[in-house]
């Protein structure tokens, strides 16, 4: 993975967050971290107690630690971003929690097959550039019955859904236009529809998906059996 040709086909869609594009968006999404504290105690809730639980494109690893924060949890990252992964393991440790973040592609992970009991994927599946080779390794990473969360934008997002989540993140004038640009002019494009998406699930080793549209977004959770 050396190479931008590789990055393109087993990466990410588009340009990977490095340096200052991922300090940039680590410091405008740090408003989020009390959403990311709520969604770690939901998530929690439904694990077995010492879970082992990894989060896919964490980015700055906002709700990787804060699952680490909630208990006796074995928790990773997998992050195609080599500047995510430093800003993510600078966070733990100032968190004080041990978080096993790793660089690369979700496409070729580097944990066994079996590894976790729950895998999470928040605001980042339409940006990979093989969605299918995507599901089937988290898929693989899963124990027999455990389960996978991926929230994310869904293609049928209006744009004054979009104004009004950017409205609630209270950025500055300049920060809140790039980020209205990038969800309306290049993310939902990328995005999958619900439809879109249980076509993708039902062709996975899944096989199906319990799928939910709120606001821009889809909250998708699919089952490994056994």
């Amino acid at each position: 993975m050396n190479t931008a040709a590789t990055i393109k086909k087993k990466g990410d869609k588009g340009v990977v967050m490095e340096g200052m594009l991922a300090g940039w968006y680590a410091k405008n999404t740090r408003g989020e971290i009390a959403e990311m504290e709520k969604e770690a105690r939901a998530i929690a809730a439904s694990l077995p107690p010492a879970a082992a639980v990894l989060e896919v494109a964490p980015g700055p690893g906002y709700l990787a630690v804060a699952l680490a924060k909630l208990g006796a949890y074995r928790v990773a990252g997998l992050d195609i971003s080599r500047s995510f992964v430093r800003i993510a393991k600078a966070g733990a440790r100032k968190a004080g929690v041990k978080v096993d973040f790793r660089h690369g592609d979700i496409t070729e992970a580097p944990f066994a097959t079996d590894s976790f009991d729950f895998v999470v994927c928040r605001a980042a599946f339409k940006n990979f550039a093989n969605p299918t080779a995507a599901l089937a390794e988290m898929h693989r990473m899963l124990k027999p019955g455990g389960q996978a969360l991926i929230i994310d934008m869904s293609r049928d997002a209006t744009d004054p859904a979009i104004d009004e989540l950017v409205d609630g993140m209270h950025l500055g004038a300049l920060d809140g236009f790039m980020t209205r640009r990038i969800f309306k002019g290049t993310l939902r494009k990328r995005a999958l529809s619900p439809t879109g998406f249980a076509a993708l699930a039902a062709a996975s080793p899944f096989g199906r998906a319990d799928i939910m549209a709120e606001g821009i977004g889809l909250e998708v959770r699919l089952r490994k059996a056994g």
